[in-house]
């Protein structure tokens, strides 16, 4: 079973699946109980959209929020399949003070 959130970059769906939201909840425990609102409000409205120079097919969606440990950013990595069918599914969700990884494609005016 998988939950399904919406992305307005994409304007598509985005899966998380049990593996992966087991994957975020152990070993970014600093997302605490709210990771599924605070991954879905990322994906609905980001403040910025980056291309993953590492890995192919990945973008890295982030948004800022203040009131979370004095400031952090919320970055949630959505890769992008095309085989067997096309299929967006987030691979990770973390906590960081600033990004520095990935090129950026789409900032919000």
């Amino acid at each position: 079973m998988s939950i399904q959130f919406f992305c307005s970059y994409l304007n598509s769906d985005v899966e998380l699946t049990n593996e992966r939201e087991l994957h975020i909840t152990e070993k970014h425990p600093d997302l605490g109980r709210g990771y599924q609102q605070l991954i879905a409000d990322t994906l609905l409205d980001p403040n910025e959209v980056r291309c993953d120079v590492r890995f192919e097919n990945t973008i890295l969606l982030s948004r800022w929020y203040p009131n979370i440990r004095k400031g952090r950013y919320i970055v949630v990595a959505v890769v992008t399949d095309t085989v067997p069918e096309e299929r967006n599914w987030i691979v990770t969700a973390y906590l960081t003070l600033k990004i520095t990884q990935g090129e950026v494609i789409w900032t919000r005016n």
